[in-house]
């Protein structure tokens, strides 16, 4: 009989997860990098404004497209080589990205960046699920993993600003090379291969479906935050719906689907994906507004809201670790639920800020986060655990697509209450005798507001800052009170839907040696 200290990671696991901490921050950091760099590669590259947003939206287009197929590809060639193959492309298009000569190039790096982080993320997160076999470790890891994830993005946008006072803009993109050297010649040494050893067919006809079902949705979102409902967006929300349709329905009847059905039978995996994709939603909702608040609204420098965006991570840092105690105590529905719930406060506080509440935007910002990652790292773990160990890098990459779904939706849906509320109090509260092209242009965004004003005469400039700052204020203030009531409802949702679910166990005694795969098939 297995020794149960046996299952237990020590050293080299812990050194082996750090390593892959790296990638997780990279890929997470790649999200914001480029924030302070447009102005220097719009001077040196001259993209149209088409290619500006393509420069910005093909790597998270690329990324969520592929996480089910990188998933899938991870369990059959295994969740090492797959890992070790993306940090290579990473590495390789983040050289290309520095040294672009053009846009189109620096688009065609962005892609290629996207497709190694569809690689890393699932194999990391995969990986990660098999080196901790006893479930109190693996909750510790992954609650380690969640705070690493939802600070990664912030420090990208720092950690570019500080470079690019110091460097050329190529130089944000070559932060990555040493990481992912450091990890081509650690990975090997440190973390054993595994793969599902059964995996049985490739199904090739699922990888166009489930990007032609994730990229229109993502895409779609993303438009209905920026530009509101059109009939360019309804047509690409339904062609996705409609493909998400015919790929789930395979993944249901197909004999060897890509997302294996596997995943399911149990309360636990699909709990866990709703739920983590609804902390997401919250998580990116509240980010849509506190960064333009940050910048905007109190009239601060990209570096210095950076950093103090980057204020909260502290406190946040240390909610999943210590979330994972206490579920090892507490039921974890209550404890997910609470964490909902601390959430929720988190949006009230944000809606009582005006003009002028640095520190009350701050306070609200890191109660969200607190609460969100708190939530996030409870189910990620829960799902995870759920999961048969062979189906690892499946598991991780339908828990990572969720959570693209979740903070697409919260910037549309949020994003869309506040613009909507933005424009109302614009059209019943800007200055009278504005021209009506710079009318046009205050009442589409904020940012817009900012270019027009600086061009007006001074006293009317500035009028017509009062008014779009205390107008996206209270779009804010509303749309915080909306995302309030929704984590109020994924409170109940959790308590519900984790009643009687019991913690992660550990795994069998039977995965005691990571030499699961079959001698045959070492070399495949």
């Amino acid at each position: 009989m297995t020794n149960p200290a046996s299952l237990r990671a020590g050293r080299k696991e812990w050194t082996a997860f750090a390593v892959l901490l790296l990638p997780l921050l990279l890929v997470s950091m790649d999200v914001s990098v480029l924030y302070f760099a447009i102005p220097a590669i719009t001077e040196e590259l001259a993209p149209s404004a088409t290619q500006q947003l393509w420069i910005f939206d093909i790597y998270a287009f690329a990324l969520a497209g592929l996480l089910i197929t990188m998933g899938s590809l991870g369990d059959r060639i295994g969740r090492r080589r797959l890992l070790l193959i993306g940090a290579t492309a990473f590495g390789v298009a983040s050289v290309g990205a520095a040294y672009a000569q053009s846009a189109e190039m620096l688009i065609a790096a962005r892609a290629l960046l996207g497709i190694g982080g569809a690689t890393l993320m699932p194999s990391t997160m995969g990986l990660v699920r098999n080196m901790f076999r006893d479930a109190k470790q693996r909750g510790q890891a992954i609650g380690i993993w969640s705070g690493a994830m939802a600070g990664g993005v912030a420090l990208g946008s720092v950690l570019s600003g500080v470079m690019l006072n110091h460097f050329w803009w190529g130089s944000i993109f070559l932060i990555n090379v040493p990481a992912m050297l450091l990890l081509l010649v650690l990975v090997p040494v440190l973390v054993p291969e595994f793969k599902d050893p059964e995996p049985g067919r490739f199904d090739l006809l699922s990888v166009p479906l489930s990007m032609g079902s994730v990229l229109p949705i993502v895409y779609g979102l993303k438009e209905l935050a920026a530009e509101g409902l059109d009939t360019a967006v309804a047509v690409s929300l339904s062609v996705g719906l409609l493909i998400g349709y015919v790929f789930v329905r395979r993944q249901r009847t197909h004999t060897d689907a890509m997302i294996s059905r596997e995943l399911f039978r149990g309360r636990g995996f699909g709990s866990g994906v709703v739920l983590n994709a609804l902390a997401t939603f919250a998580m990116m909702g509240s980010a849509y507004f506190t960064t333009q608040y940050l910048q905007s609204v109190l009239g601060m420098g990209t570096l210095e809201a950076a950093l103090w965006s980057l204020a909260p991570s502290v406190a946040v840092g240390a909610a999943a670790p210590t979330a994972t105690m206490i579920a090892q105590r507490v039921e974890r529905a209550y404890v997910v639920a609470a964490g909902f719930v601390i959430a929720a406060v988190g949006y009230a506080l944000l809606s009582l800020i005006d003009t002028d509440s640095l520190w009350v935007m701050l306070a609200g910002a890191c109660v969200i986060g607190c609460g969100i990652v708190t939530v996030m790292a409870l189910v990620s773990d829960m799902a995870l655990g759920a999961a048969p160990a062979e189906k690892a890098g499946s598991a991780a990459s339908v828990l990572e697509t969720g959570q693209e779904f979740g903070g697409a939706m919260g910037m549309a849906l949020l994003g869309t209450i506040g613009t909507a509320v933005y424009r109302q109090d614009i059209a019943d509260a800007a200055p009278a005798g504005l021209p009506e092209a710079a009318l046009e242009s205050v009442r589409e965004t904020l940012g817009g507001a900012t270019v027009v004003a600086g061009q007006l005469p001074p006293r009317l400039g500035e009028s017509v800052l009062e008014v779009a700052r205390e107008a996206f204020v209270h779009g804010m203030q509303l749309a915080a009170l909306g995302g309030a009531g929704l984590l109020v409802a994924a409170a109940v949702l959790a308590a519900t839907l984790l009643r009687g679910i019991r913690n992660p166990k550990d795994d069998p005694p039977k995965e005691d040696a990571p030499a699961r795969v079959p001698a045959n098939a070492q070399g495949n």
